[in-house]
């Protein structure tokens, strides 16, 4: 999507796409990375996700990226935290309790950027992304994570006829074919959302299922 569209909904508070709770799938599901406390995580396109302060919970130290200004200001606002603010040059930094976060075009960083994360979650990026640009976000991750590191990947599927994205519908097709040759990719779950959510059947939806990926770069 282009920048424009973000900021505007971002403006007018049309963010349905924001969760307040935390997701039931990385609570579940990130023991599976196995990830010791400590460790660095990279979180792409975060907008305010309460899901960093839960994996600063766990003893995690958080690195997020975001380049709408309003999501990063309301995130630490929201959270009760005043964040030290560093200028550019390449990205505004946001620093507070465990957690910074880089105010900029995730299209900037580099592998330096990322040379401490050990793992990275996945949760509203790639079905942030209209298919055309999927590609690119994958050969980018591909580019600046370090070999080796686990990922948490959670994707939605459902007829993409039925509703405009985002969020986008990506099946598990498409995910093995993205990161084909760059990750390993392994289904842990796949659930009906349709049943729990009124809201997307409201939208027009027949049919929709969460899957949950973990992910590991490969060696270089």
């Amino acid at each position: 999507m282009e920048p424009q569209f973000w900021l505007e909904r971002w403006e007018k508070s049309e963010i349905g796409f924001h969760q307040q709770e935390i997701n039931r799938a990385l609570m579940s599901r990130w023991p599976a990375l196995g990830l010791p406390r400590g460790a660095t995580v990279f979180v792409p396109l975060c907008g305010k996700s309460r899901d960093m302060v839960w994996l600063r919970d766990q003893g995690h130290s958080v690195l997020g990226i975001e380049f709408i200004r309003i999501a990063v200001r309301d995130f630490f606002a929201e959270n009760g935290m005043t964040p030290k603010i560093s200028p550019p040059p390449r990205f505004e930094r946001w620093e507070a309790n465990g957690i910074t976060v880089l105010c900029g075009d995730f299209f900037d960083l580099t592998a330096d950027d990322l040379k401490e994360v050990r793992a990275i979650y996945d949760r509203a990026s790639l079905i942030a992304l209209p298919p055309v640009m999927r590609p690119r976000y994958v050969a980018k991750l591909d580019e600046i994570a370090p070999s080796g590191v686990p990922c948490l990947l959670i994707t939605v599927s459902y007829p993409q006829e039925q509703m405009p994205g985002p969020p986008f519908a990506v099946t598990e097709q498409e995910v093995r074919t993205l990161y084909a040759g760059k990750f390993e990719v392994e289904l842990l779950t796949t659930q009906d959302i349709l049943s729990r959510d009124s809201g997307f059947r409201r939208r027009g939806l027949t049919q929709m299922v969460g899957q949950v990926y973990r992910l590991r770069k490969l060696e270089r």
